[in-house]
């Protein structure tokens, strides 16, 4: 499974960005998706991520209500609608994906970004004050 993104770019604080993460299949069967973001300077943290068993959906605490995940298996795409962007929200964001997992908590990183089997190339979203 390989993963191309886009839909980044620069937005003003308070503005929303839509991201794409168009997979080479998106089937059904078990595994998930994670995006994760990476500012300067800083790890690899997940943002959101959907179990596609169940299309459980799990945000970090600082951006619920503000970003939804979603996926489209008809288009093999995952998205990522980000509302009332912040400066804090600077990052390369990336998708990726897991098959091998026993839960899922994005506020504590987990699975750790180590564990994912593919990524993206990332897309640039930068938000000014």
């Amino acid at each position: 499974m390989q993963f191309v993104e886009s839909g980044g770019g620069w937005v003003q604080a308070g503005g929303s960005l839509r991201l794409s993460c168009v997979a080479s299949a998106l089937p059904f069967g078990e595994y998930a998706i994670s995006w994760f973001r990476q500012a300067p300077g800083k790890g690899r943290e997940g943002v959101s991520c959907i179990d596609m068993r169940d299309g459980i959906t799990y945000d970090r605490k600082s951006v619920k209500g503000r970003f939804i995940i979603s996926s489209d298996l008809a288009k093999n795409t995952v998205s990522l609608q980000m509302n009332s962007l912040q400066p804090e929200n600077t990052a390369v964001y990336y998708c990726a994906a897991i098959f091998d997992y026993t839960y899922l908590n994005v506020d504590e990183n987990y699975p750790v970004p180590t564990q994912y089997n593919s990524w993206g190339q990332g897309t640039q979203v930068t938000v000014s004050s």
